[in-house]
Order: structure tokens, then C-alpha cells, then sequence
């Protein structure tokens, strides 16, 4: 079985390892598997050996999420766009692909209509056109009015043949983001349960507190914050870790280390990351998905800081049903302080050990998803 599977994270590198997961068990089950890779490379990225072409990137800005930008920051023009257009179209005729995967669209990603409507009119036209899937995490950004929802509704039934939540409705189904998901025809929807790796083996105690903010390309004002924070917790004699992330700039890594006391370490990445998360009293983070997944396998009582730059919605609802689970105390990003920070810490201290009974294998149910759908057709 051939796959395309086009894949652009803007900001974060949440969709990225998302992606990149998905890829891997793609790949692993036997398929071929090419990546239209839109973003900026990721350190440490594993595909899994599949073959990544990488398109002209783009990224977006914590506060502007419409204007897409070239990597320098400066706003991308239309002879760009009709660029990466022609490149995605000439790398869809090449791979003829049995199941064409998107990340997002059209609910998400509607920067990118200009080269994904293309794509979807070029797949409808082929004498055998590809399966058309949508990949999307568990809670999308979708504050937007009703005539909006039609547009997406309409672009459904047009193109998508299958649309995949990488979630667990029994935690959050997709009508909690997206109002008019019962409109959809249950035969195009399937819940995959959350794409979550491997849990750790055996926990690793270099620290009790760890603070980490996902890939970094936001969240250094949280870091500061949380280093500040440590004299007003009850682990202010006990080694904290705070983890930059693998987008986060030198400069503001080596800041960090030369303004942390004694006990508290700095590091942009743990390779056993989840493992040293295993191993601490607390998790300080924001609510991203892969962080979220970090903390239930973990297990680890955390506190929650969801980003909320931009209009982005999504962590917030996260880290709120996180919270109704009694497994986070969540605070509001805006009016952050140490103080505030060290008394929700001491909190979240104190909560009761919670188990949520979700389903976790969501990469492996995603290959059994499609592998059926395309014989079935």
C-alpha cells in the first residue's frame, strides 16, 4: 500500500511527533510511506525510514497564525505559493498513493488551501482516486461562526473520505471543539485512541520537579516563572530539571543555566525524558498532546499551564478535563507569577493518585484503520 502523507507544524512539534509516530507504524506494518514535509526540519526526528521530501518551509507566529512566513520571519508571497503548490502536485503524480493522509484539513491548516485544494481536486480526478483521510489529535482549534463550520462540513463531504481522532471519546469526544461533529456520517469518523509511544520501563530520579514546555518554540516565560517558584514550594531543598526543548534557542538555554541555583538543572533534551518524568514527584508543563500522554502513562501529579496565545483554545479544554479527572491543577497563562506558581505546585502535590482507563495505542489502531478502509474499497 503507498501513502502520502502531507505533514506542516507551524509552531510547536506536537503534530510533528504525532506525524512522525504515525509514520512509523505505517512503516512498520509494511506500507510505503512518503512524508510532504512543509515545516522546518525537527532534531531528532525518526520517520522510520520512510522516504521525507521536504517542501519550500513555512511557519506562523505564536500571536499571528493566518500570515505564513518563510523561516527568517518575513511573509511568504504568491510566486511562493505557487511553488510549493506545483511541488506537492508533481511529488502526489510521482507517488500515486493508494490513501492520501492529511494532517488537520480542513479543520485545521487553512493557511495551506492554497496547495491542499489542489491536491484533493487532483486526487478526485485520478481513474482510481486515493483513499482520503484526515489525521486530527484528540481537541481542535475551532472557535470560529456557524458559516465557517459549513465550509468545513462541505469540504468533508466533498474530498475526505475518513477522519481520524486520535483520541478517546470516553475522555473527549470531537463535539466538545467542533460543534457540528455530529454532522458528519458516523461511517467517515473513527476515534484511533491516543498515539502514545511506549511507557517506561523503569522510572529515572534525577529530579523531583521536572518543568518542560514541548518543543520550546514557546513557553521560556514559563520556564523563568517556574524558576523563580521553586523557594515557595514544599521542594524548594529538592533537584529540580527544567527542559527547554529541542526549538528553543542556545541563547536562551545558557541563560537559563547561568540564572539557576544550586539543585536546579537546565538541559534542551532528555533522550529518557519520560523515564526522569516517571521518576519526579511533580510535572509543571503546559497541555499540549504529547505532553498530556507523557503525564498519564506517567502517572506523575502535575500542574498545567495551557497556551492561549493566538485565539488557541486547545490545551485550555485539555488541561479543564484534566482538571474535572483530578489529575492536574491547572492556572491561566496570563497574570503567571511565582508565587501563584509555588501555591498551585503545593497543591497539585497533594492530589490523590488517578488512573483514567483511555486508549493509548492509537498509532497501531490507525494502521488497522486504513488497512481495512483500502481493501474494502
Amino acid at each position: 500500500m503507498r501513502l502520502l502523507f502531507h505533514v506542516q507544524h507551524f509552531l510547536g512539534v506536537g503534530h510533528h511527533r504525532r506525524a512522525e509516530a504515525l509514520t512509523r507504524a505505517l512503516v512498520a506494518a509494511g506500507h510505503t510511506v512518503t512524508v510532504a514535509s512543509g515545516g522546518a526540519p525537527v532534531p531528532g526526528e525518526d520517520w522510520g525510514g520512510a522516504r521525507v521530501v521536504h517542501l519550500p518551509p513555512a511557519r506562523v507566529e505564536a500571536a499571528d497564525f493566518r500570515t505564513l512566513r518563510h523561516l527568517d520571519g518575513t511573509p511568504v508571497d504568491d510566486t511562493w505559493r505557487e511553488d510549493r503548490k506545483q511541488k506537492l502536485l508533481a511529488l502526489f503524480g510521482d507517488v500515486a498513493p493508494d490513501i492520501l493522509l492529511l494532517e488537520g484539513f480542513p479543520f485545521a491548516r487553512r493557511q495551506l488551501q492554497f496547495e491542499l485544494l489542489p491536491l484533493l481536486e487532483a486526487a478526485k480526478a485520478q481513474p482510481r482516486p486515493p483513499l482520503v483521510a484526515t489525521s486530527l489529535r484528540d481537541i481542535i482549534v475551532f472557535n470560529k461562526p456557524p458559516k465557517r463550520h459549513e465550509e468545513v462540513l462541505d469540504l468533508v463531504n466533498r474530498f475526505i473520505d475518513l477522519v481520524l481522532i486520535h483520541g478517546d471519546p470516553a475522555l473527549v469526544p470531537l463535539e466538545r471543539s467542533f460543534a457540528t461533529a455530529d454532522r458528519i456520517p458516523a461511517a467517515k469518523k473513527a476515534y484511533t485512541g491516543f498515539v502514545a509511544p511506549v511507557p517506561p520501563s523503569t522510572p529515572n530520579r534525577i529530579a523531583s520537579v521536572v518543568v518542560s514546555v514541548g518543543g520550546g518554540a514557546v513557553g521560556k516565560a514559563l520556564l523563568w516563572t517556574a524558576l523563580h517558584s521553586r523557594p515557595f514550594t514544599r521542594f524548594a531543598d529538592q533537584p529540580w530539571l527544567l527542559v527547554g526543548g529541542a526549538m528553543m534557542s542556545e541563547a536562551a538555554i545558557a541563560a537559563l543555566r547561568d540564572a539557576a541555583p544550586e539543585g536546579m538543572s537546565v538541559e534542551r533534551f532528555r533522550p529518557d525524558f519520560r523515564a526522569v518524568l516517571a521518576g519526579a514527584d511533580l510535572s509543571i508543563s503546559m497541555a499540549g498532546y504529547n505532553t498530556a500522554l507523557d503525564i498519564l502513562q506517567t502517572g506523575v501529579r502535575s500542574v498545567l499551564i495551557p497556551f492561549a496565545e493566538g485565539g488557541e483554545t486547545e490545551q485550555a479544554l485539555r488541561a479543564q478535563l484534566f482538571a474535572e479527572a483530578g489529575r492536574a491543577v491547572t492556572v491561566d497563562q496570563a497574570g503567571l507569577t511565582p508565587d501563584l506558581l509555588g501555591a498551585s505546585v503545593n497543591r497539585a502535590a497533594d492530589l490523590p493518585p488517578v488512573t483514567l482507563d483511555l486508549a493509548l495505542d492509537g498509532a497501531r489502531r490507525t494502521v488497522e484503520i486504513l488497512t481495512a478502509r483500502e481493501a474494502a474499497r
